[in-house]
Formats: C-alpha cells, structure tokens, sequence
C-alpha cells in the first residue's frame, strides 16, 4: 500500500546517495532531485499533484505515483520523466497491479500489466468477475480480494499469482470485517470480526496457500487508527520468530497475552517479582498481571508505547501496568531480557526509550509536554540509568531522529525552547563513551524458553548478547548470532483445519467439519493425503519422534458426488443490461473436479456444457437479447450424483422516462385511478415509489397502476417514481379535490387543428385567448347556467389569424370524473370540458393536452350549490374572477 503524507508542506525522501524534495503543491508542483546525497539538486516540474509515491523495493529507480485526480504515473528514473498509467493501482513490485474502475457501480477489475508495456492488449485479469473497489490487497506471495455475492462480501486469495479460491473459515465463522496482518513464512495471519462482535477481533492462522484458516486467539482489542483505519492489539515480537503480544477482552476486561508458538498457546505475563522501589509485588495470576498498550508509534520520531530489534533479541520495551486489566492511568515503564518470561519496572512514568549502538545501550527521554534538559542512558539492559544533560536551556521535545542504521551512535533532538521559537536540533555524538570495538569475549549466551520449556516450535534456539556494561561499539556486520538444535515432534507441534484441540491437547474434528472431504482435483483411481487432525505447522522445525505418527495418511480417493456447488456473477449482482455480456462464475466446493461435467442453463433456451468445472475458471459469458426475469442454473453431475444452484436474473435496459396520468379532478372519498407511462415501454422490472402530498415513506409497488381516495377537499400532490436497476426517473400531478363535480366536453372547429404546431406555448397562448372570451360573455351579465347556451351558439369565439374564426362547442353533460375523450361531431380536434363544483369558491379553468394532435381542454368550475340561489351580481362578480391553470404532458 502506498505511504501517505501531508501535502501541505514540503517533503523529502532518502534512497541511497539519492534524494527526492517535494515542493508544497499549492505553491508549485515540482521535485527537487539530488544525486549526490544533497550536494546539488536539480528542479523538474510536473505536470500532476502528487498524492502518494511508492518506491520499488528492489529498484531504487522506479517509483509509482498517485495523483490528487486519481491518476496513476510511473517513473523509471527517479522523478525526472514520469509516464502516464493508468487511473487508480494498489501495489507493484516487477509487476504493476491495478484496480480500473469499472463504468457499473457493482464494482472494479483486478487487472495486472508489465510496467514496460502496460497498453491495453497487455494487460491481464487474473480474476475474471468484478471486486469490491479498494478490496485488492497484495503481500508477499498473496493477493487478497472481496467479491460481492448475495449482498456480502466473500474473501478471495490467490497464492503465487495463481487461481483464486475462496478463504476457508471455521464454518460457521460469519466475517463483518478482516483485515490482512501478516504474510510472513508461507502464512497468512487475519483478524476477522465475526457476526457478534463489535470491538474486537478473533485471530486466524492459514496454511502455506492462505485457503485454510485455524483459530489463534479469540476476542483481541480493536481500535479506530487516526486515518480511518482498524488497529488490531497484535505486537509481533522483533528479533525471535514466533512471539507475539496481544490484548484480549476476558469478561470485560482487557488482559495481554504472550505466545511463543505463533498462536498455537498463550498466557498471561508475569508481573515484576518488585517494584522500581524494589517493594515486593504481590500480584497472582489469573487475577492480577502485567497487561501492556501494545501501539506502535506511526510518528518516526517518537518510540510508540512498546519497542524491540532484530539486533536486540529478548529485548522488549514497552508502558503499562500491574493489576487485574489494562487501564490508561498509572502507567509505567517496564523492560524483559528474556522474551518476556520476567519483567521489570524501570521508570514510573511514561518515557520514550530508543535502542543504541544495535541494542547494545538505550537511550531514554522523558515523555511530557513540559521541557526537559536530560536524556538517560543504560548498559545493562535497563537495570541502571546514567543521566546526562544534552541542552543548556530546557527544551520542548518534538522528537528523535537518529541517523540511518541501528548501529548509530549519533542522534539527533528537536524541539523548541517555547512556543513561539523557531525548531532547535541538538545532535548528541555517543561515541567518546564507547572505548573500543566489541570482540566475541564481550558477549555471553542466553537460551530462549517459555516458563522453563526450551521446545519453542520443534526447535531450542540459543542467542547472544553483550554482556552488562560493556560499552563497546558494535561492526555494522556484527549482528547478533542465533544456534538451533532441533526437537522431537509432540503433538503441541500440530494443529489443522476443521479440527479443534481439546482440554487433554489431544485433535478431534469439529462437529462440522468431514474429514473424509476431499479436494475437487482428486481423480478417481489416484490417491490423496488425507489429515488426521494433526498438521505441523509451517514455522515448525521438530523433527522424526511422533511425526510419522501424526502425518497425514495416503488414502484412494474416493468416488464423491458434487457438493457445495455455487453459482454468482461476475459483478456479484443479480441485475444485468440488455445485449451485453454477463459472466457467470461457478465453483464446486467438493467433488471430483475432473470427472464433474457442468452444464449452464441460462433461463432463455439456451445452455452449455463443460466436460470438467476446471474447464470455465475464467466464466461462462452470455447475451440476453429480451429482457424480463431469467432463472439461471447451474448443474455438476458426475457418476455419483449432481448437486445444483440457480439464481433468478433480471435483465433490463436503460429507462428513459416515467409519465404519470391521473384525474385533474377528482370527487372526495371516491377511488382515482393513477397510471404511468415507461419510454421505452419494456425495460424488465420496475419498482415504483409513490408519494402523496407530504408523505415521507412511499408505497412501494411492482405495478405501474394503482388506486387512491383522497379524504379531504383542496389540491393535491401525485408524485411518482420508476426503478429499474441503478435508474430512477419521476414524475408528477396535482389533482384537485371537491365534493362534487360535473363536467361537459367542449371541442373547437377544426380549423384550429390545421395550425397546431404542436407547441406547449403555443397551447397556453390558446388556453389564455379561449379564457378570456369566455369571461367577456360571462362579462355580459349573463348566468352562469346560460355559458352553455352561449357555447352552443356560437358565442363562445376567437381570431386564430386573420381570417381565421375559432368556435368552441359545447358537447355533453356528464358527472363522472374527467377522462380523455373526443366528440366525432367536432371532427375530434380539441376539448373543452364544462365542471359545476358543489362548493363555495372561485371558478377555476383547468387546461391541460390529451393528445398530440388536441389543442387544450379546458374545465370551467361553477362554484355554487345552486345557482339559482346566487344572486346575479354576484354572478358577475364570480365570472369576472375567473383563473387558469396549465398541465402539460
């Protein structure tokens, strides 16, 4: 993964004699490149915002970069010409690995290229289906990725970029979360949160190939880190393989555990027999213990809460307490010499302690927001501090740098003598206290064991050390050396996959696991080791005693039926488009893989067939030419038996539109039945929202009709919306409400007709010529009853142009609901429908298009109960009031 860094400041980075300054990009984006360890620097601008860089390991040349705009550049010669890759990338080392991401939101590609020649006829997909994005995590041998099947991501592993498997978990072990801790020896190490958990993760160890996953410690402390991230309480001891520190949650408790064996047992640390004082403890297990905080500094300048070497094997440096679980207050420093068996107490506050001259010597600073002036130094491996003063005014310490290498005997501190001051750096020189260069008679030997027990992982291992206040310098090449005798195999030397060790340390299989099961690649006739629940691990080195005892034993294989057969997407989605590919992946969990034939039903007349599943490692493609609902299945079948899986497929393309239709006047209480309109007209299935009025939660249907009674008078607000796929469109009316109506069908002469446009402005001008000759003749004093009469005779008239009469006619009477209908007698132009409300009000036009080639159709509202009850002044007043409103289509 990449290194991040703040971008706001310049940066600097060290490979060899070479080094590489970023400029702050806000100012300019450009590197300043030395060749010789800063001497000289040349300037070369670029083109792009560096986000992250990440150096090749080997190749101190090559450098990827990543750019603020998602870009993904190359380098081949350190900086100064970059290359254009590609948009987003994980990791590389001879190989460059990339994410594309992919133009569905279902997910990315893992896609692999040379980084000479990374075109796109280039470019490999090691894994056929999509990932989830960022799920590609690529260590050692391994490549990790996520898949999305059935909603939930399914972990994927390909070990020495071969074939992806699935990851073998404990059966009923149901992952929310797992994070990759180490790939170290041929093994992966993975936290899983499982279903239950929420602040805490259960410790999993695999085999060589990273499919096949043992408990190694259940219930470990989790935390957020400071970007987001998930810190496991896991500390891998430097030095000696196979030691690990871990803070585990024990009946609300945070107690520390230590293994010496990679997991396979653990036990709580003994407390220091007395205090720094050299009190007596009196601290008894399992109820009182040491519990250390296991963080390790992210800051290069500060030592974390604990600290070990490879050049200082035994050595563990680290703050914590004594008592019955882990707490944040009184804590102290504390030391062992010998992996962690005994402990001692060194300062009762917190200090940062720093190793020197390989080990040999530490260095301890005060750990306090208030200024210091003295640093400690020790000989004996903490048993003794020396104090020195390395300033003359106190200063606030930032951090310690010490120079490249652990055999240093110079270091760097900076700080700032206050607030205000610039950065001071106070180089301290070491080396006048050292006399003379270390000789084989100034170290002794010490033996690694866990309690007593010398047998750590089939081997006695024998470690040397300086001895106690030998101040002598270390040769860079001069590292510690380590002698191994082997030991005889028992059976703490094993564990295995489906099995589970019992309270006597003896395997038997777990209540779900079939020892009998065996690999799909087994061919009938052949053999196959088969476990007897007791597999060495991999960093173990005990040889003959009960090896052979506990080996796997050579077995036929036998004749099985196909079982476990799964069959998923590429994309891991259950939705596809029309007319484009769609991959299929299948995977037989047991079963004879050479001897299975598979045949793929696509639901739409069409399947093949494959002799053997090793056959479609890559998928089966297929195009759907029709959409709808498609029932895909996938068979195994071999001499034995067949095992089947189907899934349900919705094909669909691409919606373009939804146009609702309902009354624009409705009757309270009575049913209004809503509609929609898809464009293109089949599209698969569409879900549809509906919304009324201020409603927060819609009513979901699969129908694109329904009905609905409005209980109350007034206008109202129809909104609805289409689902199909990952497309959404909407639609909206507002339908007014009365108690009662009745309306009359109105049509215009069809010379209107001849000059319509088609035009939505063209109708409103209309809509709005048609109103206001209907108010003039209600002007004239005329009753309300007698508009009809008017509309009969002719009285009801506009100029289109010039020479160019409009009439509108009445047609009929009628109090149902308004509906789209024409009257042949006007040659079906337009319509124009008459409304009497059975209410107090304004009267109201409604105009509105039923179809393309209608010019308007308008609703003229009497408002009265009667109108012979109305007076006839007011009469005019209502007519003179009239409104219009406009629905377009």
């Amino acid at each position: 993964m990449l290194s991040r860094w703040a971008a706001d400041s310049p940066v600097s980075f060290l490979v060899s004699s070479q080094i590489m300054l970023l400029t702050d990009p806000e100012v300019e984006s450009s590197l300043l490149i030395s060749l010789d360890e800063g001497a000289s620097y040349q300037k070369h601008s670029l083109a792009f915002d560096i986000l992250s860089l990440l150096f090749h390991p080997e190749q101190e040349d090559w450098i990827l970069a990543y750019s603020h705009d998602q870009k993904l550049f190359v380098s081949v010669e350190f900086g100064r010409r970059w290359q254009l890759v590609h948009n987003s990338f994980f990791f590389f080392s001879f190989v460059i690995f990339l994410t594309l991401t992919s133009c569905l939101p279902t997910g990315s590609q893992y896609i692999t290229c040379k980084l000479q020649n990374c075109s796109d006829g280039n470019k490999g997909k090691p894994f056929p289906g999509f990932i989830i994005p960022n799920s590609l995590v690529v260590q050692d041998e391994y490549v990790f990725i996520q898949v999305p099947i059935g909603g939930q991501p399914v972990h994927y592993v390909s070990y020495k970029r071969s074939i992806f498997y699935p990851m073998k978990l404990p059966k009923y072990t149901l992952p929310k979360d797992l994070q990759i801790i180490s790939t170290d020896d041929n093994q992966v190490v993975a936290a899983i949160q499982d279903w239950h958990q929420n602040d805490s993760y259960n410790l999993y160890m695999s085999e060589s190939r990273g499919l096949f996953f043992t408990l190694m410690l259940e219930s470990v402390v989790s935390s957020g880190g400071p970007e987001g991230n998930i810190m496991i309480d896991l500390y891998e001891v430097a030095g000696i393989k196979g030691v690990f520190l871990s803070n585990k949650v024990v009946e609300n408790q945070v107690k520390t555990y230590i293994t010496y064996n990679k997991g396979r047992d653990w036990r709580l640390l003994q407390a220091p027999t007395t205090d720094l004082q050299g009190n007596k403890v009196y601290c008894e297990q399992p109820y009182c213990s040491l519990h250390l905080h296991l963080h390790v500094s992210e800051n290069p300048y500060t030592s974390g809460n604990i600290v070990s070497k490879d050049s200082a094997p035994g050595i563990i440096i680290a703050s914590g307490v004594v008592g019955p679980e882990l707490t944040s207050t009184n804590v102290s420093i504390f030391i062992t010499s010998d992996a962690g068996n005994t402990w001692r107490e060194v300062f009762q506050e917190e200090y940062s302690v720093f190793f020197l001259n390989q080990g040999g010597s530490l260095v301890a600073i005060r750990h306090t927001p208030l200024p210091i002036r003295h640093i400690w130094l020790s000989f004996d491996e903490g048993r003794n501090w020396d104090k020195y003063s390395f300033t003359s005014s106190p200063l606030y310490v930032d951090g310690v740098l010490g120079e490249p290498g652990e055999d240093t005997l110079i270091m760097t501190i900076f700080g700032h003598f206050s607030h205000r001051s610039e950065w001071q750096l106070v180089k301290i020189d070491f080396r006048s206290i050292f006399q003379q260069r270390c000789t084989s008679e100034d170290y002794l030997t010490w033996q690694l064991h866990n309690e007593g027990e010398v047998c750590i992982m089939g081997m006695k291992r024998i470690f040397q050390k300086l001895k106690a206040n030998v101040r002598c310098v270390k040769a860079r090449d001069q590292y510690i050396s380590q002698m191994s005798d082997s030991c005889p195999c028992t059976e703490a030397d094993f564990d295995d996959y489906g099995f589970e060790r019992q309270i006597d340390g003896s395997c038997t299989s777990a209540f779900w696991f079939v020892p009998s099961a065996t690999s799909r690649d087994c061919i009938t006739g052949d053999s196959f080791l088969n476990t007897t629940g007791y597999r060495k691990a991999l960093s173990n080195n005990c040889t003959e005693g009960k090896l052979l005892k506990y080996s796997p034993r050579r077995q036929k294989c036998p004749s099985q039926a196909p079982r476990g057969l799964q069959l998923f997407t590429s994309e891991g989605t259950l939705v596809a488009t029309l007319e484009r590919n769609v991959t299929f992946l299948v995977f037989l969990e047991e079963g004879l893989g050479s001897t299975t034939s598979i045949t793929v039903d696509f639901g739409d007349g069409t399947a093949i067939s494959y002799v053997n599943i090793s056959s479609i490692d890559d998928g089966v493609k297929h195009i759907y030419s029709k959409v709808g609902i498609y029932q895909v299945s996938a068979t195994a079948t071999n001499t034995l038996g067949f095992d089947r899986a189907i899934l349900y497929l919705h094909i669909s393309c691409q919606l373009e539109q939804v146009q609702l239709s309902a009354p624009s006047v409705a009757v309270k209480n009575k049913v209004v039945n809503l509609t929609t309109v898809l464009r293109p007209s089949n599209v698969g299935t569409v879900t549809y929202y509906w919304w009324f009025d201020n409603k927060t939660e819609p009513v979901v249907t699969l129908d694109g009709a329904m009905s609905f009674t409005f209980s109350k008078e007034g206008s109202h607000t129809i909104t609805v919306q289409a689902s199909v796929g990952n497309t959404v469109h909407q639609d909206q009316m507002t339908v007014a409400v009365y108690d009662y109506f009745r309306s009359n069908v109105l049509a215009f002469s069809s010379n209107l007709d001849e000059l319509n446009p088609g035009v939505s402005e063209w109708r409103e001008d209309v809509g709005r010529v048609v109103k206001s000759s209907m108010v003039q003749v209600s002007a004239a004093a005329l009753p309300l009853t007698e508009s009809s009469l008017a509309l009969n005779q002719d009285l009801i008239q506009f100029t289109l142009k010039p020479g160019v009469q409009v009439n509108v006619y009445a047609t009929r009477l009628s109090p149902a609901p308004l509906v789209d209908s024409s009257d042949s007698g006007h040659s079906g132009t337009a319509v124009i429908m008459l409304v009497s409300v059975v209410l107090m009000g304004l009267a109201v036009f409604v105009i509105y298009k039923f179809k393309r080639y209608s010019i308007v159709d308008i609703l003229f509202c009497e408002q009265y109960e009667s109108e012979r009850a109305m007076p006839s002044g007011m009469q005019n007043a209502l007519v003179s009031s009239f409104q219009a409103i406009l629905f377009h289509p």
